[in-house]
């Protein structure tokens, strides 16, 4: 029983461990386009590790379409994006001053 139940915490330990390495993390972009109608924002961005993109510009849809109305092409961010509902998807955004 101690054998199985040391097992057991060790791959709960290794699971919780993978989880918070792949949690999203600050990438630095630029405003590139704004679709409100859409609730999308285009962003040049860095590498987003825990999504596995590389360095490239693209759409994004946006856990809050207000934000779109604060923000204009050309700005300097900082962002996260998730997967939401099977769509890549900025779940925090900052214009970085």
């Amino acid at each position: 029983m101690k054998h199985t139940l040391t097992r057991t915490l060790g791959g709960l330990i290794v699971g919780l461990s993978v989880a918070l390495s792949v949690q999203a993390q600050p990438v630095d972009g630029e405003v590139k386009k704004i679709d409100l109608d859409a609730g999308k924002i285009t962003l040049k961005h860095g590498p987003i590790q825990n999504l596995d993109i590389p360095a490239m510009q693209m759409a994004f849809r946006v856990a809050n379409p207000a934000w779109l109305q604060k923000l204009q092409v050309g700005d300097k961010v900082t962002f996260e994006a998730d997967k939401v509902g099977g769509q890549f998807t900025v779940t925090a955004i900052d214009v970085r001053k």
